[in-house]
C-alpha cells in the first residue's frame, strides 16, 4: 500500500507499507490469495508471499503473528538485522527475542540473480505462548511486530522464515520452511 513520502536515513522516499500474519496452519484464514488446499496443516504467512515494492522506498512490514514456537536451531536468528530505524514488538521498541520463544522469522536476501545487492533483514516474531494458544482457531492475543528497510535498485529478493517449523524432521527445513505460498516468498522491486 502506498504511504507516501517519508525522511529516512537516505533523504525522502517514498515509502509502502504491507501487513502479513502468520498461522499455525493454512485451513482458517478466508483472505489468503494463495490456495493452500493442499497443505492446509502447514504453518502459513499470508494473504500472499509474493511481495511487490517500488523501487527506491522504505517499506514498513506489519507482522501479526497468531503462532506458537519453540527454540531456534540457530541464535543468529533471535536478532533484529537491517532495520531502518527500530524495530517494534507490540509497540515497543526491540532487539532481539530469546531462542527460545521464537515463532518464525521475517529473512530477507538477495535471490541468486541479484548477486550485487547487500540487502539483507532479519526479524525474529515473538511466539505467542503455549497457554494462549486455544485448541482449535487461532489466539486473540497475537503479537504484532513492525518493521521498515530501504530497497534501491530493481531487482530480485527471496524471503523465509528461519525458525525450523517444517516437515517434523529432526531439521525442520523442509515441508513448509521451503515452500512459497507457505513460509517462503519473493520480494520484487520493481
Amino acid at each position: 500500500t502506498p504511504a507516501g513520502m517519508i525522511e529516512t536515513s537516505q533523504g525522502q522516499m517514498n515509502h509502502v507499507t504491507i501487513a502479513l500474519n502468520t498461522y499455525p496452519d493454512s485451513a482458517v484464514p478466508e483472505n489468503f490469495n494463495n490456495d493452500h488446499s493442499d497443505h492446509p496443516e502447514w504453518v502459513s504467512y499470508g494473504p500472499s508471499t509474493k511481495l511487490e515494492v517500488p523501487a527506491h522506498s522504505l517499506v514498513t512490514i506489519t507482522i501479526t503473528n497468531y503462532d506458537g514456537g519453540e527454540v531456534l536451531n540457530n541464535n543468529y536468528f533471535k536478532d533484529v538485522i537491517g532495520v531502518e530505524g527500530d524495530a517494534t514488538l507490540n509497540g515497543e521498541a526491540f532487539t532481539s527475542v530469546p531462542p527460545d520463544h521464537v515463532g518464525h522469522t521475517f529473512t530477507l536476501r538477495p535471490a541468486p540473480v541479484n548477486k550485487e545487492s547487500n540487502l539483507f533483514v532479519n526479524v525474529p516474531i515473538l511466539a505467542v505462548p503455549e497457554d494462549e494458544m486455544p485448541e482449535e482457531g487461532y489466539t486473540d492475543k497475537p503479537n504484532v511486530i513492525t518493521f521498515s528497510f530501504i530497497v534501491g535498485e530493481p531487482g530480485e529478493y527471496i524471503w523465509n522464515c528461519q525458525y525450523p517449523c517444517g516437515d517434523g524432521t529432526l531439521a525442520k527445513f523442509g515441508d513448509a520452511m521451503s515452500a512459497e505460498r507457505w513460509m517462503a516468498g519473493t520480494l520484487t522491486v520493481v
